[in-house]
């Protein structure tokens, strides 16, 4: 629990970073009045505290597992401490999920607008599309774009290929992970 916790706190940074330079997809409720160096930022406090206690927990663990192998026979003079770290995991743990929860995940949002702006200029989209012009097409429109600096969407629309509805039709989700295939 303590490395998935871990892993998800790494990930909500992650996307939620910027707010321009960044990856910026995912927008975390603001719980501190921001950045002390960068004006208008969103500090992701929630998953780095949940970060420390996942971190404190997997270094507990390491000292549970010295303490078990302390044992002789059939005593084990460092229960004490492995009551100690078992019971303070279990309670951080619990804490770290609930605090993840009721603090950020509830009031995480997509930035929809970007999100899609990312997915009109990536080349998945571009694949979703040579089913309908072809591969030899669809790269002379992906180099266009990329000469351009606007988006594959953009590009088509302008050279008239296909209207907005039927961009939109052509890249859904599903469309763009058949990758073009159907």
């Amino acid at each position: 629990l303590a490395t998935t916790l871990l892993k998800i706190s790494h990930d909500l940074r992650f996307l939620s970073s910027g707010p321009e330079a960044g990856i910026g997809e995912l927008k975390l409720p603001q719980l501190q009045a921001g950045s002390s160096i960068m004006p208008g930022k969103v500090n992701p406090v929630m998953p780095e505290a949940v970060a420390q206690a996942a971190m404190l927990v997997m270094g507990n663990d390491i000292t549970l597992s010295m303490a078990a192998g302390m044992g002789h026979l059939e005593l084990n003079a460092f229960m004490p401490l492995i009551a100690h770290c078992l019971l303070q995991n279990c309670d951080l743990l619990a804490h770290a999920c609930d605090t993840l929860r009721s603090h950020c995940i509830e009031g995480l949002k997509a930035d929809e607008a970007r999100c899609r702006r990312f997915v009109d200029s990536t080349t998945a989209v571009a694949t979703a599309l040579v089913g309908r012009f072809g591969y030899d097409k669809i790269v002379e429109l992906v180099h266009q774009a990329n000469k351009q600096g606007i988006s594959i969407r953009q590009v088509v629309i302008e050279a008239g290929l296909l209207t907005e509805s039927e961009f939109d039709e052509l890249i859904t989700p599903e469309a763009v992970n058949r990758l073009g295939s159907g």
